[in-house]
């Protein structure tokens, strides 16, 4: 990053931020990617064979993309050029296709890496295409978000998509290991703070050379501080949530999957996450009033009174009071039995009354507040259940031309089980039957 630094007026000798100097020389020294770079991996399998496609990076901030874009370029003797779509339009991408051109009536290549590429609308996405299909340039995009909804088809037909993992814990370690290797001595932490870093980091590798910096900084002969000490002299990072984009939709599904298959605990946990990542709590409580109705059901004919009621005591509490409401909602949807059948059954309904069209309901079912409607037979054959035995007259109220469906089939967990002995006590006295 020598020409930014110097764009900034840092010359190669001004002192350059630890997380720079640490940058990796080579693809092997490249932490947390082995899943690419390793020697099974497919950018190390294209580079192997001599050959380098445009590709999308794809991950999450401080894992490396930048880097990987500059050493891919090395490997290949490629000319590197560095864009980013935050602050370069129209003008920026034709000097650079520019160059590239001149660059090639030499024999030289150009690999052209664009940060967040995502930013780039539809009309500067196709842009990239001729010069992609003839090979002026190869291109490298490195984006956040998933490039299925943030890109455009053509461009992705036109590149590879790599994932890249988030840090982990033994990545992150090997980064501290290297900045104390740099700075020629150990970071002023305990074990416990030294794992409450890695735990701030959230998994971005520039993050934790960052807060490393600042830790360096301090006075070398001051006693290793401890884990409750480290927050006062950095500042914690905030978990990554984007409620406009992909997280937003990832979290709220992970919440939803985690009550269907009644894991209260990850329910809790995913909850607190979009919670702490600023999501709106009327977000979650209309996602979890959806989940009351159709994951747990009949099955618990109280969840969705009690989601109902945890939304009422957000909207009468406010933060931070409302939020125990929430987590008394979660703790009771992932605990309570699931049924769906009331909804699988609804949907069977909606399917049935769209192929039969606009039958009439049979005569039976419908009043006859007028003379004219009674003479042409409206509420003929009506009885009143209520002054039956049973208490059920065993009537069809299905139209007449059509024959009589199955939609609800309730399970036999929890009340859902009393509603399909209910149920078939009635179809018995409706074929004519008594109770057994």
């Amino acid at each position: 990053m020598s020409d930014l630094f110097q764009a900034g007026g840092l010359e190669s000798g001004a002192p350059h931020p630890l997380a720079d100097r640490l940058r990796p020389a080579s693809l092997d020294r490249v932490v947390g990617q082995d899943h690419l770079l390793g020697p099974a991996g497919p950018l190390r399998r294209m580079l192997d064979a001599g050959r380098l496609s445009s590709i999308i990076l794809w991950g999450p901030p401080g894992v490396g993309k930048t880097t990987i874009a500059r050493l891919l370029a090395a490997e290949t003797g490629l000319e590197f050029e560095q864009i980013s779509a935050i602050f370069s339009g129209v003008a920026d991408l034709r000097k650079v296709f520019e160059r590239a051109k001149a660059r090639r009536s030499t024999g030289k290549g150009t690999l052209l890496f664009v940060d967040e590429i995502h930013r780039f609308n539809k009309a500067q996405q196709d842009g990239f295409l001729p010069h992609v299909e003839s090979g002026l340039i190869t291109l490298i995009g490195a984006t956040t978000e998933n490039p299925s909804f943030e890109l455009i088809p053509a461009l992705l037909s036109r590149a590879q998509v790599f994932t890249l993992n988030r840090l982990d814990d033994d990545a992150l370690e090997e980064l501290l290991r290297r900045a104390e290797t740099a700075e020629e001595r150990k970071l002023p932490l305990t074990q416990d703070a030294r794992g409450a870093l890695r735990l701030m980091a959230d998994g971005d590798g520039r993050f934790v050379l960052n807060l490393a910096e600042e830790l360096f900084a301090e006075p070398k002969d001051r006693a290793p501080i401890e884990a409750k000490e480290l927050g006062a002299i950095v500042q914690r990072r905030a978990p990554i949530y984007d409620k406009r984009y992909e997280s937003h939709y990832n979290l709220a599904s992970a919440l939803q999957k985690s009550i269907r298959g009644s894991d209260v605990d990850a329910a809790l946990y995913w909850a607190a996450r979009m919670l702490t990542g600023g999501e709106d709590p009327r977000f979650i409580l209309r996602r979890l009033i959806v989940v009351a109705s159709e994951d747990v059901g009949n099955a618990d004919p109280h969840a969705l009174p009690l989601a109902i009621a945890a939304r009422d005591a957000y909207e009468f509490l406010g933060q931070p009071e409302g939020e125990i409401a929430i987590g008394q909602l979660v703790a009771y949807l992932g605990s309570a039995p699931k049924s769906n059948r009331s909804h699988v059954a609804f949907v069977k309904a909606k399917m049935a009354a769209k192929e039969t069209g606009s039958l009439m309901p049979p005569p039976r079912a419908v009043n006859a507040p007028t003379k004219l409607m009674k003479e042409l037979g409206y509420g003929e054959g009506y009885v009143y259940d209520h002054d039956t035995e049973e208490s059920f007259a065993g009537l069809d109220y299905f139209p007449k031309d059509m024959e009589r469906r199955k939609f609800y089939e309730p399970s036999q967990f929890g009340f859902d089980k009393e509603i399909a002995k209910r149920l078939a006590y009635w179809e018995r006295l409706r074929r004519g039957g008594k109770e057994e």
